[in-house]
C-alpha cells in the first residue's frame, strides 16, 4: 500500500481560539483563516488528522461524551467547507498520568500509523506551544510550522499568525507538494 503524506494539526489554539478547555460548540470559535490554509494541503493530497491534548477530560472539567459531541459537529464543520479530517486524535489524561499519548509523545502518532499508511518524512504538523513542535520532532515528522508570536525551538517554520503562514504557502506550493 502506497504511503501518503499527512498533515498532523493540534486543535485549541490553531483550529479554534484557545479559551481554555473548550468543550461547548457555543464556545467554540474558529480560528481567521484557519480553512484558507488547510485548503493549501487538501489541494496537495494530503491526510488531514487533529491531534490534541484534552487534559480536562482527566480533569473532569468537561465528559467524554461532551467532547465527542463536539467532535462531531467539527467534523460536520470541516465537510461543510470541503475539508475532510480523517480522524480526532486525542489524549484525554493529565500531565501527572505520564502517558504516551500525550504530546509530546508519540502515542497518538503511533495510533494513526497502525490504521493508515503515512509517509512522515513528507508529512507536516501545525501547532502553537512547544509540545507540538517537539511531537513533530519524537515522531519524525518531516516539516513542522509554529503559529506563535514567540520563536518556538525544532520548527522547520514560524509564523505569527495563521493568516502570515497561509499566505508563506500560497506563494511557495512547492513547499507543500
Amino acid at each position: 500500500m502506497k504511503k501518503q503524506k499527512a498533515l498532523f494539526i493540534d486543535r485549541d489554539g490553531i483550529i479554534n481560539v484557545d479559551h481554555g478547555y473548550v468543550y461547548k460548540i457555543e464556545d467554540f470559535e474558529f480560528t481567521k483563516d484557519i480553512f484558507t490554509l488547510l485548503h493549501l494541503f487538501v489541494a496537495q493530497g494530503y491526510l488531514l488528522f487533529i491531534v490534541t491534548n484534552q487534559s480536562g477530560i482527566g480533569r473532569e472539567y468537561y465528559s467524554l461524551e461532551a467532547f465527542e459531541t463536539l467532535n462531531q459537529w467539527l467534523m460536520e464543520c470541516f465537510q461543510a467547507k470541503g475539508i475532510e479530517i480523517q480522524e480526532i486524535e486525542y489524549c484525554p489524561h493529565t500531565p501527572h498520568e505520564n502517558c504516551k499519548c500525550r504530546k509530546p509523545l508519540t502515542g497518538m502518532i503511533e495510533n494513526i500509523l497502525t490504521k493508515y499508511p503515512v509517509d512522515l518524512q513528507h508529512s507536516w504538523m501545525i501547532g502553537d506551544k512547544q509540545s507540538d513542535m517537539d511531537l513533530a520532532l519524537n515522531a519524525h515528522i518531516g516539516s513542522s510550522i509554529a503559529i506563535n508570536p514567540s520563536k518556538l525551538e525544532n520548527a522547520t517554520y514560524s509564523f505569527s499568525s495563521i493568516k502570515a503562514c497561509a499566505k508563506y504557502l500560497e506563494e511557495n506550493k512547492d513547499k507543500i507538494i
